[in-house]
């Protein structure tokens, strides 16, 4: 091992406790010691470190739950169950396998496109419990990924019969019993919900089955917070569509998650933000304050219980409904406690600007404070917060004029129900004075929108060499490298020319006057390299495929030879290797509720791409749990857009700190499906747009200013996200982004997608459209730019404009 792997993973082990969630608990665990322990389920063994696709991270080393336990110390009594399940397993993988091929010709798609994210559902099964040993584990597995969403089906986001049986018969044979769910996101645990002790270990990269074993024994303890409502399917909101294939309709607007079940009235099952620990707390004693347009509330956070541990404050805010209507609560800030030992307390403040409570009135293209009553919660969930203050508006506030930019869907957003607060509630409550009356409304500049800006604004000191540029040195400028040969296996991984499985690189074609080549790799749960590679005359080559494993080892036999086969080397070409660290997936780290170990993730990522030569990392992505069945929410950190606004931003800071290198914020936006995800029609209302699935992006860049940004695959109201101007001028004159735009990696066509209704983007229309790189580029989409000069789709002054964002990038133009 490198030092620097050692290193990481150091850094990294303290804080993945802080990632678990105990969702239930009744004082049975932490264990005095080791023990005699039984240990069920699929993850016991083949135990899950993160989800499929672009986001897989080839890491030097796995420590699985069985391993994490036996190096604790513990005794497995029944080592023989993961063998006897591997039987029931591979039954069930071999017709999954036949399933892919049949589903390839029925959709006329390429067997890979066909099993990216496709994954087996747990089998049914028939095996013998232990119930003769000290303590027993069930460690309930899933797995899901890019290109494929879930299913609310038993083996997915239900259980099985076989693990609904065990873990109840377990639960009654033992009084030391833990449920442990080892998956990226919720599953329906009601026929378990009755379990003394539930964890969520969640997927937690490399040392994830060490983590849990000091969990189990109290070395450390579970801290973390939901930030995905947990509940069964049949509870979640189903007034829009989902993985439908050519246009799906977010009906249900603002009314996402938490919100909705607040706006319905409904429990869940384990509620936004909730999280137990092995000790107890008391959040007390609030105190509020008003600076300008700021508020600050505190509150005393004690340690009621037996042992040491970390409580994190929730605040939330409810907005008087007028012409808006607005969710009950909604998250505005949120803090960890430091480690609290038993009677110990701490006062801990979280700070908000009100204009952020403003909502979207989309008949006047304004974000709006309504009049009346503002009341603040504080608590240690979504659900148990409580009222602590309020404030008063006697009229409106008008905080921001901008423009309606995004097309206008075939629907009204549905109606959710809620009911009239009871505004005498709230009359005894401490009042906060706020004076908003000399707030001036911020006017935006749209100079991007109105062509108002050009390639001298934005990298003066170019301006001359790209106005020397003739038409086809400029279209290499707004077109990645590109294979000729690359074709479909370039979707994931393995496009990039100088570094072993890096994802792509800009143009080199004009290094000759200077310019260089950005290398990006993919993430977002590490730095995702090749393992293998070798250099010869012609440069490097990647060993293996970039197709990730976990798609490779569900196709048909003839084709995972072909894609795992070995080079044969030339004399005196020797194979060399290369391991980066698998962090927790981004919804572990949302759950943390710790944004100092969102920026040592970053820090992690930034130091390892200044020793592998990479300049942008494909990642954080950001995207909203809008229903539980996204295939790609591991990837995604929360259904609210505050959580992943602040954590995106913070793994930034911690990636930017590292000179020369660069995040890439993803994917933009509205990308909430994997069905059909590269001509998906995502059709939603202005107003959901931006005070939802815009809204983390705005953060992230008003507060660190990442390098780039990458659109998403989707339309969004019948445009590709890559083709929208408007979009575009959401990020350059509202948000004030003056980065790098890069669309996501559009290959394959029809290949990949069958026919669909909406056609693919055209390069030379993304190009218009103020996207600096159409990647990973191909001879195709180098021509497409170059014949839309001659039609008049794209300008010569648009593609140096989107050069100039590219070539200010340090790297590129030193």
């Amino acid at each position: 091992m490198q030092p620097f792997e050692k290193d990481h993973i150091e850094k990294l082990r303290p804080y993945l406790p802080e990632c678990m969630v105990l969702l239930k608990g009744n004082g049975a665990f932490p264990l005095e010691g080791p023990c005699r322990i039984a240990a069920h389920g699929a993850g016991v063994r083949d135990t899950v470190k993160g989800g499929t696709g672009s986001g897989e991270v080839n890491s030097r080393y796995f420590v699985s739950v069985e391993e994490g336990l036996e190096r604790a110390g513990f005794t497995i009594t029944n080592k023989e169950w993961p063998d006897k399940y591997a039987a029931f397993l591979a039954r069930a993988k071999a017709d999954f396998r036949a399933e892919i091929k049949r589903r390839a010709k029925e959709q006329k798609v390429n067997v890979i496109a066909a099993s990216m994210g496709a994954v087996l559902k747990q089998p049914e099964y028939d095996i013998e419990l232990d119930l003769s040993a000290d303590a027993a584990i069930y460690v309930l597995s899933r797995l899901s990924g890019e290109g494929n969403d879930r299913l609310p089906e038993k083996g997915d986001f239900k259980l099985t019969d076989s693990e609904v049986r065990d873990i109840l018969a377990l639960d009654a044979a033992y009084d030391t019993f833990m449920l442990v769910i080892n998956a990226g996101g919720p599953v329906d645990l009601t026929e378990v919900a009755g379990v003394g002790n539930i964890l969520v270990m969640s997927q937690l990269g490399v040392e994830g089955g060490a983590a849990l074993a000091d969990v189990l024994l109290g070395k450390a303890y579970p801290s973390g917070k939901l930030a995905t409502t947990w509940a069964a399917y049949e509870e979640y909101c189903n007034a829009g569509d989902f993985a439908c294939r050519d246009d799906t309709r977010y009906r249900e607007g603002i009314f996402v998650g938490y919100r909705y079940f607040d706006a319905v009235g409904r429990r869940s099952l384990f509620p936004f933000g909730h999280g137990l620990g092995y000790t107890t707390f008391s959040v007390d004693r609030f105190a509020c304050s008003s600076e300008g347009t700021n508020i600050e509330v505190s509150a005393e956070v004690v340690n009621t219980g037996g042992f040491a541990g970390k409580e994190t404050l929730q605040v939330y805010a409810s907005c008087p409904s007028g012409r808006l209507a607005r969710e009950p609560k909604a998250l505005v800030g949120f803090v960890k406690t430091q480690e609290l030992a038993p009677g110990q307390a701490e006062r801990v403040s979280v700070r908000f600007d009100v204009r952020d409570l403003a909502g979207y009135d989309a008949r006047e293209a304004r974000y709006v404070l309504e009049p009346g009553t503002y009341v603040l919660y504080a608590g240690a969930s979504s659900a148990d917060a409580r009222p602590c203050a309020r404030f008063d508006l006697s009229g409106e506030v008008v905080v921001r004029q901008v423009r309606n930019l995004f097309g206008t869907p075939d629907f009204e957003d549905a109606p959710m129900g809620e009911k009239a607060r009871d505004e005498s509630l709230f009359a005894t409550l401490p009042a906060i004075e706020l004076d908003l009356s000399a707030l001036e409304t911020e006017s935006v500049s749209y100079d991007f929108a109105d062509g108002a800006v050009g390639m001298e604004d934005v990298c003066p000191q170019a301006a001359a060499l790209l106005d020397s540029l003739n038409d086809e040195e400029l279209a290499y400028l707004n077109v990645g490298a590109f294979d000729p040969k690359g074709g479909v296996l370039s979707v994931i991984g393995n496009a990039s020319q100088s570094v072993a499985g890096a994802a792509g690189e800009s143009t080199s074609q004009l290094a000759g006057k200077g310019v260089g080549a950005l290398v990006m790799a993919d993430g977002p749960a590490g730095l995702r390299l090749a393992r293998q590679f070798y250099r010869d005359a012609k440069g490097v080559h990647s060993v293996g495929s970039s197709i990730p494993e976990s798609v490779v080892e569900v196709l048909p036999s003839p084709v995972r030879w072909f894609l795992t086969r070995k080079p044969r080397l030339k004399k005196g070409v020797a194979l060399q290797e290369q391991f980066t660290t698998a962090l927790p997936i981004a919804t572990a780290v949302a759950q943390s509720f710790n944004l100092e170990f969102a920026r040592l993730c970053g820090d992690i990522v930034g130091a390892e791409m200044e020793i592998f030569g990479v300049d942008l990392w494909l990642a954080p992505a950001l995207n909203i749990h809008r229903n539980v069945l996204c295939g790609r929410n591991f990837e995604y950190y929360s259904e609210d857009p505050l959580v992943s606004g602040r954590f995106a931003a913070a793994v930034t800071q911690g990636v930017q700190g590292h000179p020369g290198r660069g995040v890439t914020l993803k994917h933009y936006a509205a990308n909430n499906q994997e069905t059909n995800r590269y001509a998906n029609n995502s059709m939603v209302s202005e107003r959901a747009l931006r005070e939802i699935y815009l809204r983390g992006f705005e953060l992230c860049v008003r507060e660190v200013a990442p390098r780039a940004v990458m659109t998403s695959y989707n339309l969004i109201n019948g445009v590709h996200t890559s083709e929208s101007r408007d979009l575009t001028v959401a990020l350059r004159d509202e948000f004030g982004f003056d980065g790098i735009i890069m669309t996501d990696w559009v290959v394959g066509g029809e290949l990949l997608t069958g026919k669909t209704k909406h056609p693919a983007p055209d390069a030379a229309k993304v190009a218009a459209a103020g996207c600096s790189l159409f990647m990973p580029g191909s001879k195709a989409d180098f021509e497409q730019i170059l014949s839309g000069l001659r039609t008049g789709t794209v300008t010569r002054k648009e593609l140096a404009l989107n050069a100039a964002y590219l070539v200010q990038f340090d790297r590129v133009l030193p």
